[in-house]
């Protein structure tokens, strides 16, 4: 015959057992929820996200920024006067872009009329026309040299 006690105990702890899952099973469907529900607005996040980023580049692709706009007030652009400014400085098309950061056909085309600098490319241009002969030739010089480097 079993002993009461033990019975007893082994009751106890068989109840305890019961009321413990009882308690749990309404913390793990909580869980269970507030995990779908996460996962759920990650999905939208990463939704969101993704038609964000397209318009997000358009608009910064199309607004100006204004420390481009300042430095363009007052500066002009006109075909003619870059041919001249290339001609004084004696450089050939490509030099020239080299200088401007763009390429020698780019500088062609503006002096012909083909196309027209960005408006971020209107302060370079401007910067270069106080350059000398001198100074220009310096400045192809340390491009050179940077390049060189580079290609290391």
């Amino acid at each position: 015959m079993p002993n009461i006690a033990m019975v007893l105990k082994e009751e106890i702890s068989r109840l305890a057992r019961k009321e413990v899952r009882r308690q749990t099973q309404v913390l793990r469907k909580a869980s269970g929820q507030y995990r779908r529900d996460i996962a759920e607005m990650k999905r939208r996040l990463f939704d969101l996200q993704r038609k964000v980023n397209p318009l997000q580049k358009q608009v910064l692709k199309n607004a100006p920024s204004p420390a481009v706009k300042a430095d363009t007030n007052g500066v002009r652009f006109t075909a003619k006067g870059l041919r001249s400014q290339r001609q004084r400085l004696g450089l050939s098309a490509a030099d020239y872009g080299k200088l401007v950061g763009v390429t020698g056909q780019t500088i062609y085309s503006w002096e012909h009329e083909l196309a027209r600098p960005r408006k971020g490319q209107l302060p370079r241009i401007a910067s270069l026309r106080h350059l000398g002969k001198r100074e220009a030739q310096a400045q192809l010089q340390q491009l050179a040299r940077g390049t060189r480097k580079k290609s290391r």
